[in-house]
């Protein structure tokens, strides 16, 4: 498989990177982009549109300031595209489900597996717990940009396929008390933790806690491969994580 990696200048690109020159897969990065890179560097481009040259799909680990432009070129060139960055406004998830009508599209805001099995679990607790209280706290680096992460609100949308009527509160203050239909999202950033997310289903005769700890950022790199080889050759569509493990 010849993987376009998109971001490669950034932390996890860098990441992929290196997974995919470990060995480990039957794949390699053919083209590094990153806007950092100047014109002349060996398989290095500044815009995704300077590279041409054969490939089998997109790893995008950027910015999702730029999804327009990495959905165009993914587009006009009929390439699958997984696309783990974070962040992304509501009008930019509209323009991510329009081109998965047209290539296929894998999203997931986090790339590993535990967190895939982490959030069937919690659907399942949600689903038996009907009179519970849930919380989700996550934690990441002090460098994080946005707030709830990513992978809280992908968490907190996957209890609500199953709690219809939940409401998201994200960082509670104030005087009024909790409502028994809130989600609770709490982010705390600090140091160089690498992620962690914590749900609390609670009634007051019990609590029960799941909880998901990356320990190394190589393991976000190593699903977005396995994303990668799952949606290479898949019709236009949009496919998550659920797919992968289905």
């Amino acid at each position: 498989m010849k993987v376009i990696v998109n971001g490669a200048n950034g932390t996890m690109g860098k990441y992929v990177i290196s997974t995919l020159q470990s060995g480990k897969y039957d794949a390699e990065a053919v083209a590094l982009v990153s806007p950092s890179f100047t014109e002349g560097e060996k398989d290095k481009y500044p815009a995704l549109r300077e590279y041409q040259g054969e490939a089998d799909c997109v790893i995008d680990f950027s910015n999702h300031a730029g999804v327009r432009d990495l959905l165009d070129y993914c587009v006009s060139r009929q390439l699958p595209v997984v696309i783990a960055t974070t962040g992304h406004t509501p009008e930019e998830m509209e323009l991510i489900r329009q081109a998965s009508e047209k290539t296929a599209v894998f999203f997931s805001a986090n790339t590993s597996v535990g967190v895939a099995v982490l959030g069937d679990l919690i659907k399942r607790a949600a689903a038996a717990f009907t009179d519970m209280d849930i919380e989700i706290i996550e934690r990441h680096h002090n460098r994080k940009a946005d707030a709830p992460s990513g992978t809280a609100l992908m968490l907190a949308n996957q209890i609500k396929e199953v709690r219809e009527n939940a409401e998201f509160v994200c960082g509670r203050n104030g005087h009024a008390k909790r409502q028994p239909n809130e989600i609770g999202i709490h982010a705390v950033r600090y140091g160089n933790e690498v992620g962690t997310h914590e749900i609390i289903f609670s009634n007051g005769l019990e609590t029960v806690t799941i909880k998901h700890e990356a320990e190394n950022r190589s393991l976000f790199a190593d699903g977005a491969v396995k994303a990668a080889f799952f949606v290479c050759g898949k019709p236009a569509g949009f496919y998550a994580m659920k797919d992968l493990l289905a």
